[in-house]
C-alpha cells in the first residue's frame, strides 16, 4: 500500500517561483503539496495523463464541461500530458520542464502543480499541490484570502488526497503486465 503525505511546497517547485499571469503578487497566501512514492519509474507524461484521466477527476470535467461549456476528454488530456497542448478544459499550461508542470486557471485564482522526482530502485515520487490566489480587499487593498476560504480548505485538502491517490492507482495498474484473455 502507499501512503500520501502533505508537506510544504518545495523552494524549486514551479508552484513557488513561476510568477507569470496576472497580478504575480497575489501568489505566495496558499500553497500546498501532497506526495507519494510508486515502486515503479514513472514520467511526468504519465502522471499527468493518469490523474486527468481517473474516475475522480473524470466527475471535475464532466462539471466544468456543463457548468462553463469548457469540455475535456482523455485525447485532450494524453495531448496536454505529452506535450502537444498548451491547454486543458479550463486551464493553460503556465510552465513545463522534464519533471514539473504547472497550470494556470484561466480566471487566475489556482494553480495547479505536478512533479515526479526519480528515486532509487527504479521508484518515483509523485507530488501534487495548488495555490490559491489572494484577493485584495476592497476598502484597504491589502491582499487576503476571502472569508469562507477556511471551510473551503478541510475538502480542498480531502479533494486532492483523492485525485492524488487515484492517479497514483492508476500508475501502478499500468505498470502491471495485462492478462491475455
Amino acid at each position: 500500500m502507499f501512503s500520501i503525505t502533505r508537506k510544504g511546497v518545495p523552494e524549486d517547485a514551479l508552484l513557488k517561483t513561476y510568477r507569470g499571469g496576472t497580478h504575480p503578487e497575489r501568489w505566495g497566501t496558499y500553497g500546498d503539496c501532497f506526495a507519494v512514492t510508486v515502486d515503479r519509474v514513472v514520467s511526468l507524461a504519465d502522471f499527468v495523463f493518469a490523474f486527468y484521466t481517473t474516475p475522480v477527476f473524470r466527475v471535475e470535467r464532466l462539471i466544468l464541461g456543463g457548468l462553463l461549456g469548457l469540455p475535456s476528454s482523455d485525447s485532450a488530456a494524453r495531448a496536454l500530458a505529452d506535450g502537444s497542448a498548451a491547454s486543458f478544459a479550463v486551464w493553460y499550461v503556465g510552465e513545463r520542464t522534464a519533471t514539473q508542470l504547472l497550470m494556470c486557471d484561466r480566471y487566475e485564482r489556482t494553480r495547479s502543480w505536478f512533479r515526479v522526482v526519480p528515486l532509487n530502485d527504479n521508484r518515483t515520487l509523485l507530488q501534487f499541490g495548488s495555490a490559491v490566489a489572494a484577493a485584495a480587499d476592497r476598502q484597504t487593498g491589502a491582499l487576503a484570502l476571502g472569508s469562507g476560504f477556511p471551510l473551503l480548505l478541510r475538502f480542498h485538502v480531502l479533494y486532492s488526497r483523492m485525485l492524488l491517490h487515484a492517479a497514483t492507482v492508476r500508475v501502478r495498474r499500468r505498470a502491471r503486465p495485462r492478462e491475455v484473455r
